[in-house]
């Protein structure tokens, strides 16, 4: 019988070879940073040179757009803020993530996050899954939820950089 967490990892393992012969490979800096609509959140250079996501909070109703840049950096913000509240750090503000300024740059920081994930999932157990851990919510859940969660976070983030990539290759003379 397969257990909770083997299900886990495996589907974590399946979602992430997908992304990294689909869509990962074929990043580029144009295609990180064109926007599919007037209004779309991307990142942009700031004065000092980094880069930095478009953010408003409350988030407004529908939410807007966003490019390839911006949904790579978000994976790169929920993945390392998940990471530090399992190893009982304190995950950064989204302010304080910047974009790796570059495609290769962007996937080179998400296989980092891919190898320290599938590292922590080799050292869980079953009896992990109970634990409570408030991150991505305000009150704590079970563990287990939340690596559902980042499992939920991986397949919708890398299909909407799938559409999006879809979208540039299609918006093209």
């Amino acid at each position: 019988m397969t257990s909770q967490l083997q299900t886990l990892a495996w589907q974590f393992r399946l979602t992430w070879r997908l992304a990294i012969e689909a869509h990962l490979p074929f990043l580029t800096d144009e295609m990180c940073l064109w926007e599919p609509a007037p209004g779309s959140w991307t990142v942009r250079q700031a004065a000092d040179g980094s880069w930095r996501p478009d953010w408003v909070i409350p988030e407004p109703e529908p939410a807007p757009p966003t490019s390839i840049g911006w949904l790579t950096w978000h994976m790169i913000w929920w993945w390392s803020g998940m990471l530090a509240a399992m190893r009982d750090e304190e995950p950064a503000a989204h302010d304080k993530v910047a974009w790796p300024g570059s495609a290769a740059g962007a996937v080179q920081r998400l296989e980092t996050l891919a190898t320290e994930w599938s590292e922590l999932l080799s050292k869980l157990d079953e009896s992990d899954l109970e634990k409570p851990l408030a991150y991505p919510w305000t009150e704590p859940r079970p563990l287990g939820l939340a690596l559902a969660w980042v499992n939920s976070e991986l397949m919708k983030n890398m299909a909407e950089i799938g559409m999006m990539h879809h979208l540039f290759e299609a918006s093209r003379p």
